[in-house]
């Protein structure tokens, strides 16, 4: 009896062992954005965001325990970023976290959270620091900002070094390619702002899109 019963739960647990956890994939995309998730999710959720903007960082903190932990884990959803710039701050966020690579996300998630520090930090600094970082060249100036901010050191928890950085921050192609998703977005001029499949949302809270999402059949 035991032998039958183990050859019957066998298949659900090879399952449960080699289920994938897409929250471990992340690609960058041609558009720059980057995508989290399935690539052949059934249902593809697009976010222009910004790291400097209070509803963002909201819609990162609400919706993770359901759109992140269940629905891109399990491969249902793919959730793609792309920055809408607003600001310094926020262009100096949007290097450090494309600085990290394969943990973009994770960076994303943790700019995201520890907002109120880091930007509260990089308005005292750009204001008691104008005179001096305003001669600098466009990329120090950024450069200077994520160090007086704390940004820089989210990316060395993650892992950068100190030479990496550098060389993302010198970078001008990349930074152009992240200013130049901003100046594409037509018609989107507030972060964040959502597509559903394709389609604009009506809506820019959790609260707001989580039943559109539960509409096309997720659980």
């Amino acid at each position: 009896m035991r032998y039958l019963l183990a050859l019957l739960l066998l298949p659900l647990l090879l399952a449960a062992a080699t289920a994938r956890d897409w929250t471990q994939t992340t690609s960058r995309l041609p558009n720059g954005g980057y995508l989290l998730g399935n690539p052949a999710a059934r249902v593809k959720l697009v976010e222009y965001g910004s790291y400097t903007c209070p509803h963002c960082a909201a819609f990162a903190a609400e919706s993770g325990p359901v759109l992140h932990d269940r629905w891109v884990k399990d491969g249902s959803v793919s959730l793609e970023l792309r920055n809408l710039i607003r600001d310094a701050a926020d262009l100096a966020a949007a290097v450090v976290a494309r600085c990290t690579g394969p943990k973009y996300y994770a960076t994303s998630y943790l700019i995201f959270a520890r907002q109120d520090v880091w930007l509260n930090r990089a308005i005292n600094f750009q204001q008691t620091n104008a005179a001096r970082i305003n001669m600098y060249p466009p990329l120090a100036r950024l450069r200077a900002i994520a160090d007086g901010s704390g940004l820089s050191d989210v990316a060395r928890a993650q892992g950068v070094s100190d030479d990496r950085l550098d060389a993302c921050f010198a970078d001008q192609a990349a930074v152009d390619r992240i200013v130049a998703m901003t100046a594409g977005a037509q018609d989107v001029t507030g972060t964040p702002t959502f597509f559903l499949d394709g389609k604009r949302v009506d809506g820019f809270t959790w609260d707001k899109v989580e039943p559109l999402l539960r509409a096309r059949g997720l659980k």
